[in-house]
């Protein structure tokens, strides 16, 4: 190994990887990681990656009402966006109308508010549902918002066949590391099965799940963590779907994966490089398919939420390039670019803007895209790249023993690991160890004046409250009352609710009277376990 670091520079990475001061070969274990457009896609999932096409540029919005949201979508998409991704307030992320009790001084404040098939037709107004693509962050309540979306469709002629899209729908990650869910894990399981087999059916070009690392990572974890906790996630799906008689060749191609992007560019690089590595092998070896494409992990990309400061917000900019260059560099399908004022609130529109720019002055002015896996052969990343492959699979296989993610999540253990790792990451902050320009480095105190915000204004919540008020009065209430008691019996036989859930919202039926339906016959989730 070659000559250690100077002082001051690190002896390990933030996932406890040993550093050498330069690197003249490959260190530690080797893996096979092939060429790129083969097994195991450790270097890309195409031979040529953006020589032929693109990522696709999908910015996160939505906030306040249908209307609003629409608006900024259309925005985005004549600054050249290519795809949409939907983020929905708190109430509709766990099920509730706007007017319900539960909801009251959340409405319209962390993403757009749901209701009813109005709003999702508003919401959808002047997009092409057969030429745009929609992501929709949305997981306890996913399949509803999914079927909102497809009765849409089906009001405006559009083939399901032509839809294409994203439902996030990993309920495991909220037990673990957001706390947006409903349902026990087995009934949520079981909604995530039914749009696996509809989409299967009749929506072929739809991924009815998006397992999502980003959370993960959010809540503190390493990077080594968010591959391995993520993919014993997707194992239990992968069975889950098996055990519910889907194939996995029929469902693995339209599993999607999400992960963070965070400030150690050449460690993310790697990350990404690894977990495709060993989700081809999970594929191939834990359940026996052969088929590149179910092999193949495609997977959409966010910069790191929690790696943003209030402090200087103009520093964000520079942390959101480095970390979009780095799912870039390590192939991702989709990306989106955080605004740099994402710490302080929701982004502005100009803010949303310069992120928007971001990823195009990569994509066009920078020179990455022009070769597949550009740091293919760089001695460090492919250091980086196997020792993360090691210690992933290592921590996958400690789930296995406990039993396998759900039993993993539902002891605490995998909640206790994220905990004690953001922990200790904090904790090196506060030393001083980890720097944060203009936080714990460099930092002066600010005469500047803080920089406008997105506001959600009060008016917001009074409106949207009378708006499903207004929507329940005028609808045919005979005819919801027989949908939600057509959703009662299907939940508690086997019936797949999907079907179900798309003609009871376009009868009529709110977001809020088909999750309560369901909580009647699914019960609530609570957990047994704490973190100490």
């Amino acid at each position: 190994m070659a000559e250690r670091a100077p002082r001051g520079a690190r002896e390990r990475n933030g996932s406890g990887i040993p550093l050498c001061g330069a690197y003249d070969g490959v260190e530690g274990p080797q893996h096979d990681l092939g060429a790129p457009g083969a097994y195991p896609f450790a270097r890309g999932i195409h031979p040529s990656m953006y020589r032929d096409r693109l990522w696709t540029m999908r910015q996160y919005a939505g906030f306040a009402t249908a209307a609003e949201s629409n608006e900024r979508y259309r925005y985005l998409l004549v600054q050249g966006q290519t795809g949409l991704s939907v983020a929905f307030d708190l109430p509709t992320q766990l099920g509730y109308d706007s007017d319900a009790p539960q909801a009251r001084g959340e409405v319209g404040k962390v993403g757009v508010a749901i209701d009813s098939i109005e709003d999702m037709e508003q919401l959808l107004e002047g997009i092409p549902l057969d030429r745009v693509t929609i992501s929709m962050t949305i997981n306890a309540p996913a399949t509803i918002l999914f079927a909102l979306l497809l009765a849409v469709a089906r009001r405006r002629g559009t083939p399901f066949s032509a839809l294409g899209g994203t439902i996030q729908n990993d309920v495991l990650k909220e037990y673990v590391a957001r706390g947006t869910y409903i349902y026990p894990p087995k009934p949520s399981l079981r909604l995530v099965t039914d749009a696996m087999g509809y989409c299967v059916r009749e929506v072929p070009q739809w991924n009815p799940i998006s397992i999502s690392g980003y959370h993960i990572r959010e809540a503190g974890s390493t990077a080594v963590e968010e591959i391995a906790f993520t993919l014993s996630n997707g194992k239990a799906y992968v069975q889950a779907a098996r055990d519910a008689g889907i194939g996995v060749g029929a469902i693995a191609p339209r599993i999607s994966f999400f992960w963070n992007a965070h400030n150690d560019l050449f460690e993310e690089v790697a990350k990404f490089r690894a977990a495709r590595y060993l989700w081809a092998h999970v594929v191939r070896d834990a359940f026996g398919c052969s088929d590149p494409g179910a092999q193949r992990m495609r997977f959409h990309v966010q910069t790191g939420g929690s790696t943003l400061t209030a402090q200087e917000p103009e520093n964000n900019v520079v942390r959101v390039t480095l970390q979009a260059l780095a799912a870039v560099l390590g192939g991702t399908q989709s990306l989106h670019t955080n605004g740099k004022d994402e710490a302080l609130a929701l982004p502005t529109q100009e803010s949303a803007k310069v992120a928007l720019r971001t990823q195009q002055i990569i994509a066009y002015e920078s020179g990455v895209t022009d070769v597949a896996d550009p740091l293919a052969g760089s001695y460090y990343v492919e250091s980086l790249t196997n020792a993360l492959i090691e210690r992933a699979a290592a921590l996958m296989a400690e789930v296995d023993a406990l039993g396998g993610a759900v039993a993993a999540i539902e002891s605490g253990w995998m909640q206790r690991r994220i905990a004690d790792s953001a922990y200790a990451a904090q904790q090196a902050v506060e030393r001083g160890e980890t720097a944060v320009v203009g936080v714990n480095l460099f930092a002066e105190q600010s005469t500047a004046p803080p920089p406008p915000l997105q506001r959600i204004d009060a008016r917001v919540e009074r409106e949207q409250a009378e708006r499903v008020r207004a929507f329940r009065e005028r609808r045919d209430g005979p005819a919801m009352r027989i949908r939600l008691e057509a959703i009662r019996r299907a939940a508690e036989s086997d019936t797949n609710l999907l079907p179900v859930f798309v003609d009871a919202v376009d009868a009529g039926a709110t977001l809020g009277e088909i999750c309560n339906t369901l909580r009647d016959s699914f019960g609530t989730y609570r957990p047994a376990h704490t973190l100490a």
